[in-house]
């Protein structure tokens, strides 16, 4: 479903329509889906197939990386199709691929290898399922309304991140690792399920422009134009280099961590899966606060000092001990970040937004999202193999001094008037 720039969640109540609502719904399942396998393939990979941390590091690489590859070209793809088609054939897609690996499971026959294919095949359909559903929400919600649905579609994501790793740690416990594949896979298709349901004519778009008369054809130069507007101006490049570094450290220790807590710390699924879904709370806070910050400090101070102080807790990740005072740890250091990432990412969107003209949006945040999964996962595989030559306690204290430089890189000065920058966020 859409990424699009985080908002406060207006206390607005009123109804967007049927159509919006099954889409909504068709959000919902398939986002609690995926939350319910959280890190599903680097469990099974470490406690079916016994992997290592450079394997089960490779293993989350495989989608970012492969995401990195195909979003540029198939942006144009999706743009010239009708959307609500493509929306439900990436969700089949996805499914059937998902099904693959329990029905592997069964037969004796599972590997790294097949993880890492159905990795591949999932993180490419979600890139072109992300890229029509943004055009089939503006087609579906009125331009004024756009607000409560993407707020919506916040305030579902944050309740299934707390929710699906719990109920996935349960599974686990209960099933077995494959079993949250499983319930994945099955939320894509109920997900087709409420898109198809969503009826009503979608105009087909033209298959080309036109000879005259039309927009012209995109044009090759016109994939890398987001990174040259970015690249020249003074705000968008040092926030480029920061947040594309501190996702890509953030994402990295991932793998490594759930390495350390099943492995050699001896925590359990249930017990990993409830150390990342309560801090989620903080993003709920954050996000929150963000508007009423903004009001009183304005966006710039706001944004640096959330940058800041966002960049000082993934050392603590690397002190990580067994027991309930090691569960508590994790859950305060991931609480602290998550509500820092809360505060500063709606400030950070809307600058982008606001620095950027409306005939550059698209490119620019396509070159921002290209970029994210990239370095995504070339520092995941980098810190993978660091793990494999150092141990992942070493690994984590490496990422987390590395990010506690990242506010360097943050814009010094703030170039919008005050009464601009003080607006409230949305």
């Amino acid at each position: 479903m859409p990424i699009t720039p985080i908002t406060p969640i207006t206390r607005t109540r009123r109804s967007l329509g049927r159509q919006f609502g099954w889409l909504w719904a068709a959000y919902a399942v398939s986002t609690l889906g995926t939350w319910l396998a959280f890190d599903a393939f680097a469990l099974i990979a470490i406690l079916v197939l016994h992997a290592g941390p450079a394997e089960v590091s490779a293993l989350a690489a495989a989608g970012p990386a492969v995401a990195a590859v195909v979003a540029l070209p198939l942006g144009p793809w999706v743009e010239f199709r009708r959307k609500r088609p493509v929306m439900i054939a990436m969700d089949l897609i996805r499914f059937a691929a998902l099904m693959s690996v329990p029905a592997a499971y069964a037969l004796g026959m599972l590997g790294l290898t097949q993880l890492l294919v159905v990795s591949v095949v999932v993180g490419a359909a979600d890139i072109a399922f992300t890229a029509a559903s943004g055009a089939c929400v503006k087609a579906l919600v009125r331009p004024e309304d756009l607000i409560v649905a993407n707020g919506r579609f916040e305030s579902t994501t944050w309740t299934a991140t707390m929710l699906g790793p719990p109920l996935g740690g349960v599974a686990i416990a209960a099933l077995g690792p494959v079993m949250t594949v499983v319930g994945n896979a099955v939320s894509y298709l109920l997900s087709a399920a409420g898109i198809r349901a969503i009826g009503g004519e979608e105009q087909r778009p033209a298959a080309s422009a036109p000879r005259a008369g039309a927009p012209a054809r995109l044009r090759f130069r016109d994939l890398f134009e987001g990174w040259r507007y970015i690249l020249a101006d003074s705000e968008l490049r040092p926030l480029f280099a920061n947040t594309i570094l501190v996702n890509g450290l953030i994402m990295a220790t991932a793998p490594l961590l759930a390495v350390l807590m099943l492995g050699p710390l001896g925590f359990s699924p249930w017990q990993y899966g409830l150390a990342f879904a309560v801090p989620c709370a903080g993003g709920l806070l954050g996000s929150r606060l963000a508007p009423r910050l903004v009001e009183r400090f304005g966006q710039h101070r706001v944004m640096i000092t959330a940058g800041w102080l966002r960049a000082c807790w993934l050392p603590w990740l690397a002190f990580v001990h067994s027991g309930p005072g090691g569960l508590v740890l994790v859950m305060a250091v991931e609480f602290g970040l998550i509500t820092c990432m809360g505060v500063f990412n709606p400030v950070f969107a809307t600058r982008r937004l606001t620095r950027t003209p409306p005939d550059r949006v698209a490119r620019v945040l396509s070159a921002w999202s290209v970029t994210s999964k990239a370095s995504i996962a070339a520092l995941t595989a980098l810190w993978g193999l660091l793990a494999a030559f150092s141990g992942p306690r070493t690994a984590l204290a490496a990422a987390g001094l590395l990010a506690m430089a990242t506010p360097l890189l943050l814009p010094r000065r703030d170039r919008t008037s005050p009464e601009k920058q003080r607006e409230p966020l949305g």
